[in-house]
């Protein structure tokens, strides 16, 4: 039985809701067989969001973590390729903090590759039926802070661990009066099965083209 802890993130920038989490709780929920999936929310702090991450690794012992979050705008869920060690703020994050040019982890790496089978996750996602590439930026938000804190801490503490990121389009209800992509939480809930699956079953990605050309 593999463990998983899946995190998705409280509405922000005066949304009144997060697909993120809503997925994340729905997938847990309904955990697909021979996985043993837990649920946690995080705030969209900086810096707060690590503390609530370390907490819920401390207390559920994943084998495998996978963060998600909200990229209003984006048409399909995409899985990130690489964190990196900045803050850098275009809006304010749930305390009105907007740090600028700021490390997340002083000294630390410049960035980080995912230490899951990116590719495996999209291939198997788009078999289910779904939308979904990989993404070469998490941004410069609480997003992209959670995946370097948590790609910090698996290679510093927990290197049995493997973790990282996925970004997921506006929910419908998100949407009704402007003109943005979006997909039902319930696919995104299904996607993110899919890559529980796949990340436990798949040590090494399989090799096909996945970039980009800007």
């Amino acid at each position: 039985m593999t463990r998983v802890l899946l995190t998705g993130f409280e509405p922000f920038d005066g949304e009144s809701t997060n697909p993120s989490w809503q997925a994340v709780r729905a997938a847990a929920a309904e955990p697909p067989t021979g996985a043993e999936v837990f649920a946690v929310e995080l705030p969209c702090v900086y810096g707060a969001s690590l503390a609530v991450l370390r907490v819920a690794i401390e207390e559920t012992r994943p084998d495998v973590v996978v963060c998600v979050g909200q990229a209003g705008g984006r048409p399909d869920i995409t899985v990130e390729r690489v964190a990196i060690n900045v803050d850098d703020a275009r809006i304010p994050d749930a305390t009105g903090a907007e740090p600028v040019d700021e490390a997340i982890v002083p000294g630390g790496p410049a960035a980080y590759f995912s230490t899951l089978p990116i590719k495996a996750c999209v291939a198997a996602v788009r078999a289910a039926g779904l939308p979904a590439s990989v993404s070469n930026t998490a941004g410069t938000f609480v997003c992209n802070h959670v995946f370097y804190g948590l790609a910090h801490l698996i290679a510093t503490e927990l290197p049995g661990v493997r973790g990282g990121f996925v970004h997921v389009p506006f929910a419908p209800e998100q949407v009704v009066d402007r003109a943005q992509p979006s997909l039902p939480v319930a696919s995104v809930a299904q996607a993110l099965r899919e890559m529980v699956v796949t990340a436990a079953g798949t040590l090494t990605d399989i090799r096909v083209a996945g970039g980009a050309t800007h």
